[in-house]
């Protein structure tokens, strides 16, 4: 169903993460269009796009790791930890390769980490960028992210290119700003590109370019994934259609074999009809999340 599935959006410098769904909305007709985690306007990449139904899908790709590939600058510290704030602090002591090589054992792992304080967390029911932007000092907290791999692709003093593997809610920017710190010279974050999220790869995603031709000739909807794609541990059950109407309703259905953990649930057709939890000790399917109306 061209209204219920997956969008892979090569996102480019420039627009917002907003923007990129409201041209989808109007390109496709879909009113209800969403995206899996967001990009800011400075960085460009993969960007995931729930369409209808299956915007309910989205908390599963938003939590999953991702991969980035960073542009670390040294020698200057700004506000934002990026190339848009005001510069307050800079260093002539620009690391080396070796130094840095050092340093970066430091940020892998499970470790602690305070967000930028301009960023989208919430501080006393406000904003924190909000708070930053309106003057106001802005403590943040540490959260507990895990950076699964960092991978050195390039250095030529001062910029730094980095692949980045981390889990979800882990802010770059304060990568670079940490290891900056670390090192002595002050850094903030240059460029950032997303090149995977969850199962998604940016080798999937369409351009936006060539997403709003395709809107012209009707040719977009061959640029949309199945739903399933979202969900790639999952089992598959297949369903007849009195049990697809046993589900729509809220209903268990039997597990044959017996059932353990989440599945797909999906119809005749072969379309995912409802997130699916086995209860009763295995014996019965549970409708967790129906996407039937």
């Amino acid at each position: 169903m061209k209204d219920f599935g997956l969008i892979l959006v090569d996102k480019p410098l420039g627009p917002t993460s907003h923007h990129i769904v409201h041209r989808v909305r109007l390109g496709t007709g879909i009113r209800k269009v969403g995206h899996a985690g967001t990009l800011d306007p400075r960085a460009s990449g993969l960007l995931v796009l729930c369409l209808g139904a299956a915007t309910r899908l989205s908390e599963y790709i938003s939590t999953s790791a991702k991969r980035y590939e960073a542009v670390v600058r040294f020698g200057a510290a700004t506000r934002t930890y990026d190339s848009d704030g005001e510069v307050v602090s800079r260093s002539a002591a620009i690391p080396t390769l070796g130094q840095i090589e050092s340093a970066l054992p430091g940020f892998s792992g499970e470790i602690e980490q305070v967000p930028p304080p301009f960023s989208a967390v919430k501080v006393s029911g406000q904003r924190a960028y909000d708070l930053a932007r309106s003057g106001k000092d802005v403590e943040l907290g540490p959260r507990t992210i895990t950076i699964y791999a960092l991978r050195v692709q390039a250095y030529e003093p001062p910029d730094l290119s980095l692949e980045v593997e981390c889990s979800a809610g882990t802010y770059i920017r304060s990568l670079a700003h940490d290891l900056g710190a670390r090192l002595g010279s002050g850094a903030y974050l240059a460029a950032l590109r997303r090149t995977q999220a969850g199962p998604f790869d940016i080798r999937q995603a369409v351009t936006l370019d060539g997403l709003e031709r395709a809107f012209l000739d009707g040719t977009w909807v061959d640029s949309v994934l199945p739903a399933t794609e979202a969900l790639p541990g999952f089992v598959h059950v297949r369903l007849d259609a009195e049990q697809v109407e046993r589900i729509r309703r809220g209903h268990r259905v039997p597990a044959v074999p017996e059932s353990s953990g989440l599945a797909c649930g999906l119809d005749p057709q072969g379309e995912l009809v409802a997130i699916l939890e086995s209860a009763d000790e295995g014996q019965m399917w549970h409708p967790r999340k129906v996407f039937l109306e």
